[in-house]
């Protein structure tokens, strides 16, 4: 967990560092980043709890009749940007969402998840530690600073320049999460053209969902200092692999690593298959917060490296979940259904509870599958009991709604904004004529 940064400590940090202004950044229910940009004037008001702002004006927060809100700081997220302007440096704080009258606010992602952790933390674990793999596109930009459809090399995994020519600005990405205090674990070219992916270590859940929303603001702030736009989008082109966010995850208590048993034959607990049995239980109902948008579904076909069918194993890639060779301390369980767009507190705090559910009720998981399921019939498939994710947005909320697991752990406020949102994306998308449809039908009919 990180060092909390002291009241004293950031007025001097503030001081000697030429902080100017200060951005309190908090999550929307979409997973969009928001924040209020104060000067520095305004610090000590800031560091009392009394910073107000309309969240009538945040999609999903409140009605206007409801609007104050207060950003409450969290101080252990105190972090100066590495890049200065010539008006001084910024600061940011992250912030969680409070009613005027002094209590959490229900719409505010980060706080929900804190309220799951709290209901873990009853069942006697004491982390829920996630190491997250998210993955990118870089495009080049045109003249006037928009980004193009056309990417920026022709690589594929692990290569490296004149084929790689993101590599500069894949390292200028990761001096810059050092500077921030990343640990990063490796970067490489992804298996599709000017894709990449840059690994940090794993944190406890509230610190890594930060991490993820730090790392995305980085990202794209070096990437257009190259020329280039960087866009976590699942699939922006067709016929190539689209972009995830594999989660590994474990749990803890006072003996350390909760899902490790060395006397198992694959070196894994009854927590932690209960925990699997969990995830595998509520995979439907908990993908249309893992894969929130209407492109989430164009990554989710077979023959692209990205799961299709609710499955595990401990050797093969193709299931939804896999159980990395690592034991002991590391011993961790990975979904790979997971993408960039999710809103990283809802998806942990759905994934928590899911898994929890499966501890609770003592979920035992189906046997493991270690053979390549996008070969397998549909009788296998059915026989191995193997069941598929949902193949649109649309049919995803249809799954969640009959999930009340996966609704508890949104809680009543942010799941009904949160699926009257999807619902409405759902009605738009529908409503458009693609290129693919007139190129198929036009002539045809």
């Amino acid at each position: 967990m990180k060092k909390t940064t002291s009241v004293e400590e950031i007025k001097t940090i503030a001081n000697e560092e030429n902080v100017r202004f200060l951005r309190l950044m908090f999550t929307d229910i979409l997973g969009r980043i928001k924040n209020v940009e104060v000067p520095i004037s305004q610090l000590d008001k800031v560091l009392s709890n009394k910073m107000m702002f309309d969240g009538s004006s945040i999609e999903g927060f409140v009605r206007i009749e409801e609007s104050d809100m207060y950003l409450y700081p969290d101080l252990s997220t105190w972090m100066i940007f590495p890049w200065e302007s010539e008006r001084g440096k910024v600061a940011r704080l992250i912030c969680d969402i409070y009613t005027p009258d002094g209590k959490p606010f229900a719409g505010d992602p980060r706080g929900n998840l804190k309220r799951v952790l709290k209901e873990m933390k009853a069942m006697g674990f004491t982390d829920f530690n996630i190491g997250p793999e998210p993955e990118f596109f870089l495009f080049k930009m045109d003249d006037t600073g928009r980004p193009t459809k056309q990417l920026n090399d022709s690589g594929g995994y692990f290569d490296f320049a004149p084929m790689d020519l993101g590599e500069n600005c894949r390292r200028d990405i990761v001096l810059e999460l050092e500077n921030l205090g990343f640990e990063v674990e490796a970067s490489h070219h992804e298996c599709a053209p000017g894709q990449h992916e840059i690994d940090f270590k794993y944190a406890d859940a509230i610190e890594a969902c930060d991490n993820i929303q730090t790392f995305e603001l980085v990202v794209k702030t070096i990437a257009r200092k190259h020329g280039l736009h960087a866009t976590f989008m699942p699939k922006p082109i067709y016929g190539i692999a689209g972009s995830g966010m594999h989660i590994n995850m474990s749990l803890f208590n006072a003996e350390g690593n909760a899902f490790y048993d060395e006397t198992d034959s694959m070196g894994l607990s009854e927590t932690a298959y209960y925990f699997l049995g969990g995830l595998l239980e509520h995979a439907r109902g908990y993908t249309a917060i893992c894969n929130p948008i209407v492109n989430s579904y164009k990554r989710l076909v077979p023959g692209y490296e990205a799961p299709v069918y609710v499955a595990w194993s401990g050797k093969n890639r193709s299931p939804l979940v896999r159980v990395p060779s690592a034991r002991g301390a590391s011993t961790r369980l990975e979904l790979r259904s997971v993408d960039p767009t999710a809103n990283p507190y809802l998806a942990m705090a759905a994934l928590l509870q899911a898994g929890l559910d499966g501890v609770k009720n003592r979920i035992t998981p189906p046997p493991a599958v270690d053979r390549n399921i996008y070969v397998m019939s549909e009788d296998e498939r059915s026989e191995a009991q193997i069941t598929d994710l949902p193949s649109t947005l649309h049919n995803a909320i249809k799954a969640m709604r009959k999930d009340d697991v996966i609704k508890d752990a949104l809680g009543t406020h942010i799941y009904t904004n949160f699926v009257e949102a999807k619902r409405m994306e759902w009605a738009a998308f529908r409503q458009q004529v693609s290129e693919w449809e007139l190129e198929q039908y036009l002539e045809m009919y």
